[in-house]
Formats: structure tokens, C-alpha cells, sequence
């Protein structure tokens, strides 16, 4: 699993982070389930942040931004 990473956005209240531009989000092309979080090893209905949010009361700290190139 990865670790939680305190200076990446939406770690301590700063800007909600976008599951699309994590590297950790994936779509799983299962219709019921179509988005997943590889660092919290789940799949969801809605966007990881928004059931991260919902569960725990705060935003998700295991944003990381994806490598362009």
C-alpha cells in the first residue's frame, strides 16, 4: 500500500484532489464499479475522493500526481 503523503494536495485542507490526475486511480470497465484506487486497493460506483470523503470525513492523502511524459 502506499503511503499517505501530507504535502500533496488535499492532504491538510488545501484543494480537493482529482482522482484523473492520480497516479493511483484506474478505470476498471466493470460497469457497477468503474472507478478504482490502486493505493487504497478498492473499487467504486463514484470517484475514489468522493467515497474517501464520505467515509472518512477528510480528503485523501495518497495523491500523486501522474508522471507526463
Amino acid at each position: 500500500m502506499a503511503r499517505p503523503n501530507a504535502n500533496k494536495p488535499g492532504a491538510r485542507g488545501g484543494a480537493a484532489p482529482s482522482c484523473r490526475a492520480c497516479a493511483h486511480y484506474y478505470i476498471t470497465w466493470e460497469p457497477s464499479h468503474p472507478h478504482g484506487c490502486r493505493a487504497l486497493s478498492f473499487k467504486s460506483q463514484y470517484l475514489p475522493s468522493v467515497e474517501v470523503r464520505r467515509n472518512s470525513g477528510s480528503e485523501c492523502r495518497y495523491f500523486d500526481p501522474k508522471k507526463r511524459g
